[in-house]
């Protein structure tokens, strides 16, 4: 197996608090949210990301994965690839890349082709990229599905990867819990970290992740 490290530090992330509760994102803006067409992504925030754009922000974490993964002329997937901004970036420092999304919307906004394709079934050859990214993509699914999903990135990449994946400390942790509860719309399995780690090594994925905690994710009850 990998490590904890996280590919895209310098991510900006808002100055203040994520204030979150069961209130303000409901069963309502989860259904707008699940199916991932305008509103989740160019919609109201309560939906989605609120309008997606190209804010700058992906050279840099580009720059940054390549350098630490050594890609280099490497060939690069992204699974999620939302509207492409970070193949584009990915790109334009020599790497070849693919990208694939659930989203209609997504494939016809972005600014990178890609291929739409359930991540349970890569549309690709085994081993037939030198690294895969799954941002915000493993846990949207039921376990099963999160499992056959980490089964696909390491089948397609090589073993080598970077995802991220939802998680709260122990069973202690209540409130890390029902805070990421609050935030996720579409986070369907979140484990504790030993969790994570046993269902990663069930899956045979030897890739990189990051955690994402209520903590990293500066979340805080309303």
């Amino acid at each position: 197996m990998g490590q904890e490290y996280d590919a895209f530090a310098g991510y900006p992330e808002p100055k203040e608090p994520r204030v979150v509760s069961p209130y303000l994102r409901t069963i309502h803006n989860r259904i707008a949210a699940s199916y991932r067409d305008r509103e989740f992504y160019d919609g109201d925030r309560a939906n989605g990301y609120g309008g997606m754009a190209d804010d700058g922000r992906w050279g840099p974490i580009a720059r940054q994965i390549v350098q630490h993964y050594n890609l280099g002329y490497s060939k690069v997937l992204q699974v999620g690839a939302h509207k492409g901004y970070l193949l584009r970036e990915l790109y334009k420092e020599g790497c070849r890349v693919a990208g694939t999304e659930v989203s209609h919307y997504a494939k016809q906004e972005s600014v990178m082709a890609m291929d739409i394709a359930p991540w349970t079934q890569l549309p690709f050859a085994d081993g037939e990229f030198d690294f895969v990214i799954g941002a915000s993509v493993v846990y949207n699914c039921n376990l099963r599905d999160a499992i056959q999903c980490l089964r696909e990135i390491q089948r397609v990449g090589k073993g080598r990867s970077w995802i991220t994946l939802a998680a709260y400390e122990n069973e202690d942790d209540i409130e890390g819990l029902m805070l990421l509860r609050y935030w996720f719309l579409l986070g369907t399995t979140i484990l504790t970290k030993a969790d994570w780690l046993e269902v990663m090594l069930h899956a045979g994925y030897t890739g990189d992740w990051r955690f994402d905690t209520a903590k990293s994710l500066n979340l805080v009850r309303a």
